[in-house]
């Protein structure tokens, strides 16, 4: 019978503490991302992945025969940006998936690694139960993966070449009742402010706001439009296009009333950029964001309007898809929308109509 592999013989092999071994297979902070890709790759090279308890030996014992045969769930979230552990918004969704896999009982492997090769050295289908993928991962890693046969269930990402199970907020009806608040306001003058072919779930946004923006037969800015392609989500880079594109329109007096971004980040460095303009939000502009990052409401002055994506949720459910695929191969693949919540807050400002401003007039000028 063959030698158990344990994390003592990681550490061995490594010249490493067994604590060292153990926060880098469950992905907690306090080691390096080189340290940790040399455990993972030795873990892998010793057969600690294949073995019927090679991870979490004190874990829950699960229930499902053909869980019990493979104990660790992969869990891909490349190291994007801010795309990292430590965010506001990915962080949470990761927390969600490896909660919810220890009250199965099972391991979980994290890698931040985009590169194919790095990954599809652990990649064996008889060592993992399968793999959860979190926000953007590169076509190639995917398809590699669906080579292997492992399957997967993706969070905020779909490829179009990749069939897979895929969870996502509701961002089409969000963004949508988000419009509608602002309509029902009393803005007609809304803009929509976000990259809207950097991900799947800003164009779901994007489209949320047109279909609000045509049912109220109001006009919609056209998708080209500058402020719909903004260079990718980093700030620093695509903020001096949005500042002239203020300055500009400030200057011609056809600023919006109000603006709809795509996630909090983007409204935020719209209200940056307000600012030294001497545009005052909500006073003269109306502003909402997406994703409720800070969720106390707290982190900006005014408070931002946004909506609650519960990210947790998504961590949990993605878990639980991956589960369900396990014990039916073959069922249609599903894609999961988990609804979110506006969050009212002091960035939107209720506009007075034409009529409400002559009758105030009116009063105003009576004896």
């Amino acid at each position: 019978m063959a030698k158990k592999v344990t994390m003592q013989h990681i550490a061995d092999q490594l010249g490493v503490s067994k604590f060292v071994v153990s926060k880098a297979l469950s992905g907690k902070d306090g080691v390096s991302e080189a340290t940790r890709e040399r455990v993972i790759q030795a873990a892998s090279q010793l057969g600690y992945f294949t073995q019927p308890r090679g991870y979490g030996q004190n874990r829950k014992q699960p229930t499902t025969p053909e869980v019990s045969a493979r104990q660790s769930v992969l869990v891909l979230m490349p190291n994007v940006r801010f795309q990292t552990a430590g965010s506001l918004y990915w962080g949470r969704i990761l927390n969600g998936v490896t909660e919810a896999l220890e009250s199965h009982g099972l391991g979980v492997v994290i890698i931040s690694e985009q590169r194919v090769d790095a990954v599809t050295s652990i990649l064996n289908p008889d060592g993992f139960l399968g793999l959860i993928g979190i926000g953007q991962i590169s076509t190639p890693l995917l398809l590699e993966v669906h080579r292997i046969g492992l399957p997967m269930v993706l969070i905020d990402h779909e490829d179009p070449l990749i069939p897979a199970d895929t969870v996502f907020a509701g961002n089409v009806d969000a963004s949508a009742r988000l419009t509608s608040h602002l309509i029902g306001s009393g803005h007609r003058k809304l803009h929509f402010l976000g990259n809207t072919g950097f991900s799947r779930s800003f164009r779901d946004r994007w489209i949320g706001y047109r279909t609000a923006m045509e049912e109220h037969g109001l006009p919609v800015q056209d998708v080209g439009d500058p402020l719909n392609r903004l260079e990718g989500i980093d700030g620093a880079v695509y903020e001096p296009e949005l500042r002239q594109w203020l300055t500009k329109r400030q200057k011609q007096g056809t600023l919006p009333t109000a603006f709809v971004c795509a996630n909090d980040d983007v409204a935020l460095v719209a209200l940056r950029n307000l600012e030294p303009l001497g545009v005052r939000v909500p006073e003269d502009v109306s502003l909402v964001g997406f994703d409720n990052i800070h969720e106390s409401g707290g982190g900006t002055s005014p408070e931002l309007t946004t909506v609650h994506v519960p990210k947790e949720a998504m961590g949990r459910r993605a878990t639980l898809r991956l589960l369900e695929r396990t014990q039916d191969p073959k069922a249609p693949l599903e894609k999961i929308l988990i609804a979110s919540e506006l969050v009212m807050r002091a960035s939107v400002v209720e506009m007075r109509t034409e009529n409400e401003v002559l009758n105030e007039t009116e009063h105003k000028s009576r004896p």
